[in-house]
């Protein structure tokens, strides 16, 4: 465990490290291209870079003191370059600010001998944000590539072999770079007797303790979500007694999606559990947001469109765009239009789900399936305001009849617009996948909605994009 956390305290010393060479060359490269760019005004009086000397330290050392309050350096298993990108922009502009502050008050007379450019101040800012987070992503890929070949790798004891347990198995499994190696699994009452996945099961519940100083475990994961809160709770004081990181599964999870808030009601405390987020003004902005992106994606893909119009004439007989019955808001029903992908009598015996190598899909359909073209005529839908650019995905009213007696809350998912793309479908369920899974995945969205949220959404739908489009 000593090597372990070593090798943790050396990925943080690295990062340390990266943000202050990217922050130091950051600035020295605003001084040049103040030097070279002559605005507001042409540069002069500016000095020698070395006359910075002061000012490039104290942005430095604002930048570690800044992004260690900012929690920067805790190495998160999993990171989103979109909020690496977030963090890292507003930390650095915390910093650069107490930078100047410090600079101006603490080397008073330092600043006064020495007119120091605005321009390479704002240029060291703008740079910071860019370099860092560059930084910060290669560190991140670096980091990865030594987590799959076991370097400061965690052992992970997972507590119940059920359907749960399994489920966390297969994601440490699939994603090594997490940095988890999986020592085995502790068996309950309520959890099924034989190793899952030809993983060995390690004890009972009531072995919990001893197992984790045994095996040498960093971290239990308790996969029970069927279990008394009773249970729990003996369970997180057997692993509080190996001192371990625990990470609870519980069935609350379930029946909510959203954070839990503290309230009271006269003094009474009450505990929040479902608030939806997207109302009141944050409509107004989603909306203006929708206006104002199906907008620009309809001129700036009307070529692309009436490429892939002309071909579907070309390619086979029928119509250009296929019009489809889609329940929306508040399960309301709208004619959602898409290209159309199959032949013209394709459901000439009912409305039926499509499969792979569904003979029914035109040659050209399968290729603007692939790369999701056939979806762009929904940008006109979302201009219209009977969808939006981000949401659960609509359903045909004939299946919505059909889930909302077999799958809790499904309905739940039209107390918002539905969607071009959405959190399910970045996250790949998409397709012939589970309901079930895409519904929880619509729910946590909805009760979770943020304008930076849309945004990541957009940004991992563009990108799986291209790489469903270079896949064989």
């Amino acid at each position: 465990m000593r090597s372990r956390s070593r090798v943790q305290t050396v990925f943080v010393g690295a990062l340390a490290l990266t943000d202050m060479l990217m922050a130091g060359l950051a600035f020295c490269a605003g001084y040049w291209l103040r030097r070279w760019i002559p605005w507001p005004d042409a540069a002069q009086n500016m000095g020698q870079l070395l006359d910075y000397t002061t000012p490039v330290l104290t942005h430095v050392a604002s930048i570690l003191v800044v992004f260690s309050f900012a929690r920067l350096y805790r190495v998160a298993r999993t990171t989103s370059r979109i909020d690496e990108f977030y963090s890292v922009f507003g930390a650095t502009t915390v910093s650069t600010l107490m930078g100047v502050a410090i600079s101006s008050l603490v080397f008073k007379d330092i600043m006064l001998e020495m007119d120091y450019s605005r321009g390479v101040i704002l240029y060291g800012w703008g740079l910071s944000i860019v370099l860092i987070t560059l930084g910060r992503i290669v560190h991140t890929d670096i980091r990865f590539r030594l987590r799959r070949r076991g370097w400061g790798c965690d052992r992970l004891l997972i507590v119940g072999t059920g359907e749960v347990g399994r489920m966390v198995y297969q994601k440490v499994q699939s994603n090594p770079g997490l940095g988890y190696t999986v020592a085995g699994f502790v068996a309950t009452n309520g959890s099924a007797p034989e190793p899952p996945m030809g993983q060995a099961v390690l004890g009972d519940a009531s072995q919990l303790a001893p197992l984790i100083d045994e095996h040498d475990i960093d971290e239990v994961i308790i996969a029970l979500p069927d279990a008394t809160h009773q249970e729990i709770l003996t369970l997180l004081s057997e692993c509080e007694r190996g001192k371990v990181t625990i990470k609870v599964f519980p069935d609350v999870f379930q029946i909510m999606a959203s954070p839990v808030g503290i309230g009271d009601l006269g003094g009474l405390p009450l505990v929040t559990v479902r608030d939806l987020a997207l109302r009141g003004w944050r409509r107004f902005v989603k909306r203006l947001m929708d206006i104002c992106g199906a907008a620009f994606g309809l001129i700036v893909l009307s070529p692309v469109m009436l490429f892939v119009a002309v071909l579907i004439k070309l390619d086979s007989r029928g119509p250009v765009f296929y019009v489809q019955d889609r329940m929306g808001l508040d399960a309301k029903p709208f004619n959602m239009l898409k290209f159309r992908s199959m032949d013209q009598n394709a459901e000439a015996s009912g409305p039926g789900w499509t499969v792979d190598n569904d003979p029914r899909v035109t040659r050209l359909g399968r290729l603007i399936r692939r790369i999701n073209v056939d979806e762009l005529p929904q940008l006109i839908n979302v201009l219209l305001g009977e969808m939006s650019l981000v949401g659960p995905r609509p359903e045909r009213p004939v299946y919505v009849n059909q889930f909302r007696r077999s799958i809790p809350r499904y309905m739940d998912r039209h107390w918002e617009k539905a969607g071009l793309t959405g959190w399910a479908q970045v996250n790949g369920l998409r397709g012939d996948t589970s309901i079930a899974e895409r519904t929880k995945y619509d729910l946590w969205y909805i009760e979770n909605w943020s304008l930076l949220l849309d945004v990541k959404i957009l940004i991992r739908t563009v990108f799986n994009v291209f790489q469903s489009s270079t896949a064989d």
